[in-house]
């Protein structure tokens, strides 16, 4: 076939007559859109599912207690919650608690802080990522329970002693995974911030943060979960801080009058506490942060 005949092929195949489909009745076919029952909409909600989990492991105590039948070794879920609202109004309870957060919020801003800063000059000069690597390297698998007999020497039987513990417990998670973070911004990020002459501190807070804010978020969660547990143990070692106990010296307290209830309360309230955070505070930042950013599902 030669070349003028696959011309012509061509034109006839390209000069198809155009044509028009007839408009079909669709309101035979039924509702698009179809609502979803109520069952249907719990399901797809994450508090419902959540909140069903929970209860499911009350039901699971309160019916383990009552099968024991011994409320000092186990408890059941109702006195427990009895003796923990009873204490809060009371104002007990309420007390050891605002300790307690007095304390971790002073440990957990100055660990925060610190970490900025050390990941700042890690980001900034190779010596800072050395230096940052090295006090990684050697405090993160040192416990902070075992610098306790330390903290006592150096600040005695008060609040800065939980306060130092609290900060080495939070300083090495916000860093690593911050560190992490900032190693993981795409250079073209990176690029871009130079291109525009930002440098040091204004190139960390407008360029690195943003794009590693993810990685961010859960070191501050992991540092919160290190700070808070590492509260209660220290508070249950020695627990007074400023002439008041925290809420692990009343866990402690009910543990040596045998009162099981009250150290389950006690535990009811750690619990409930670190559900409030994770799930309120750090939930809220992050639909506020890396969710509407687009860079979270």
């Amino acid at each position: 076939m030669n070349t003028n005949t696959m011309k012509k092929e061509a034109l006839k195949l390209a000069a198809r007559p155009e044509f028009e489909r007839e408009l079909v009745d669709a309101s035979s076919i039924g509702a698009a859109e179809i609502p979803l029952s109520v069952l249907q909409r719990l399901q797809n909600n994450t508090g419902f599912r959540r909140g069903a989990v929970l209860v499911a492991l009350a039901l699971i105590w309160q019916g383990y207690a009552m099968w024991l039948n011994n409320p000092l070794l186990f408890p059941t879920f109702s006195d427990s919650v009895t003796v923990m609202v009873s204490d809060f109004i009371n104002g007990e309870l309420l007390g050891r608690v605002m300790t307690s957060m007095k304390v971790l919020v002073i440990g957990y801003t100055i660990g925060v802080a610190v970490a900025a800063v050390l990941t700042t000059l890690a980001v900034s000069s190779r010596l800072g990522s050395d230096v940052l690597a090295t006090l990684t390297a050697m405090f993160n698998p040192l416990p902070a329970i075992a610098l306790l007999p330390l903290a006592l020497i150096w600040f005695g039987l008060g609040m800065w002693s939980l306060v130092f513990v609290l900060v080495h417990g939070v300083l090495w998670a916000i860093a690593l995974n911050t560190n992490s973070g900032f190693r993981s911004v795409p250079e073209t990020l990176r690029m871009s911030g130079r291109n525009y002459g930002l440098t040091g501190v204004r190139y960390v807070v407008l360029i690195l943060i943003p794009a590693a804010f993810p990685s961010i978020l859960t070191g501050l969660k992991i540092g919160w979960a290190f700070a808070w547990r590492t509260l209660i143990a220290a508070e249950l070692v020695f627990g007074v801080s400023s002439r008041s106990g925290g809420l692990g010296w009343y866990i402690f307290e009910a543990r040596e009058e045998l009162n099981t209830s009250s150290v389950f309360a006690g535990l009811l309230t750690v619990i409930i506490i670190g559900l409030l955070v994770e799930s309120v505070l750090f939930r809220a930042i992050e639909v506020r942060t890396v969710q509407k950013w687009g860079m979270q599902r």
